[in-house]
């Protein structure tokens, strides 16, 4: 039986390095090279958590400041030591374009280097596929850029002028804050979105969450689906790690707004609801607290009230003077597109058993955002389910021979 892995991100490595200890034989195909989707963060990215979740399997952190925050270049390096150490083979710049019905095998993969058979597949192709933008994007004047987070590489490349961040989760927070300290003008277009302070009694607070239930919160706990789409934690990792939310900005000098509603006669128009956003974003904060408390007892660190917020946003804005307009409104999957089964949600994500089965024999998934928990896109939680799903591999008949072929 044959064995793909696709993606050479942290969940295919994972997911590879399991294999390789049960004995089972893979390849792994990437379109790009190992860790292409950190390669691809702004050239100042830093980790958000702290340095002790660069932990996948057999390959725990051994730096000295575990409670710190390495930047993008570091992340790659351990990637693809990683990759170089603990992974099997892995084909760099073999792209899949589709995973479909096979006639020898039970899949046939449509690659950039010809067709291949397999009897087994595991998609790893990374939580963050497909960046969301929404129909407002087309309505802004000619004279404003218009880009996608995952354009954005430095202050220095966004066009001259007033900068409009819309999407105020992990990444539209820290965008905003690297282009005000480069003397940018900026306005952030606000949603809802919770947020934590970034350290409490000289730990980050990943580190004290990781003492509860809270990474382990299952898909079914969440209130819906949808959930599973709220923004990331508002936090960020830069300059040593700092607290990073609505509060900060403010007093940084970003021009905070509500949602963006439209753009019309070349005026942005934004909803007036930047104070309910920040009390949805307070009322997160309080549940963090309260878990804290609850689970950890006396050990608990103290953490403060809020700071009181004043809400005066503007309804709209003149978008003459603006140079761009930078959409950091999250991702949504990216898999009905070229794989060929009905394994998906109506929200696009796959669908799976606990022990990671489809319900397509020899189809798998890793690395999804809630594919399990909270911790299953995580660099330090993928390698949990990656060994639950080479468990499951590992039951199928006749799993241990044979490699990925052409045909």
């Amino acid at each position: 039986m044959t064995t793909v892995v696709i993606g050479a991100g942290q969940a295919g490595l994972a997911v590879s390095h399991e294999l390789g200890r049960r004995g089972i034989d893979h390849v792994v195909l990437e379109g790009d090279r190992v860790a292409r989707s950190w390669r691809n963060r702004w050239d100042s990215f830093t980790l958000v958590t702290p340095n002790w979740t660069l932990n996948l399997p057999d390959a725990a952190y051994d730096g000295d400041d575990p409670e710190g925050h390495v930047r993008r270049d570091t992340i790659v390096a351990y990637l693809k030591d990683y990759a170089e150490h603990h992974a099997g083979p892995v084909r760099e710049g073999t792209a899949v374009s589709a995973v479909e019905p096979g006639t020898s095998s039970r899949f046939r993969l449509r690659t950039s280097d010809g067709d291949m058979a397999a009897d087994t597949v595991v998609v790893c192709t990374g939580a963050y596929q497909r960046p969301h933008l929404p129909p407002v994007a087309e309505a802004f004047p000619a004279g404003v850029e218009t880009l996608a987070s995952t354009s954005y590489r430095r202050p220095e490349e966004v066009p001259d002028g007033r900068v409009l961040v819309v999407g105020s989760g992990q990444t539209g927070v820290q965008l905003s804050e690297e282009l005000r300290l480069a003397g940018r003008d900026v306005v952030l277009a606000c949603g809802r979105a919770p947020w934590m302070p970034r350290r409490a009694d000289g730990l980050d607070l990943v580190t004290w969450l990781q003492r509860t239930t809270y990474f382990d919160t299952p898909l079914s706990a969440l209130p819906s689906p949808a959930a599973r789409l709220l923004a990331n934690v508002q936090a960020t990792g830069a300059h040593g790690g700092h607290d990073l939310h609505y509060r900060v900005l403010q007093r940084l000098g970003v021009d905070l707004a509500g949602r963006l509603v439209g753009i019309t006669d070349g005026r942005a128009t934004f909803a007036d609801d930047l104070a309910v956003s920040v009390a949805f974003g307070d009322a997160r904060y309080d549940e963090l607290r309260g878990l804290l408390r609850e689970q950890l007892g006396e050990e608990a660190p103290e953490l403060p009230d809020p700071e009181p917020f004043v809400a005066d946003p503007p309804l709209e804005t003149d978008l003459r003077g603006f140079g761009a307009v930078i959409f950091t409104t999250g991702f949504r999957p990216d898999y009905t597109g070229w794989i060929r089964y009905p394994v998906f949600d109506a929200w696009g994500f796959p669908i799976t058993e606990d022990d990671l089965r489809t319900a397509v024999p020899g189809l798998y998934f890793c690395g999804v955002h809630f594919l399990r928990s909270r911790r299953s896109a995580l660099l330090w939680g993928v390698g949990d389910d990656a060994g639950i799903l080479a468990e499951t591999i590992a039951r199928e008949p006749a799993t241990r021979s044979g490699t990925a072929s052409a045909g």
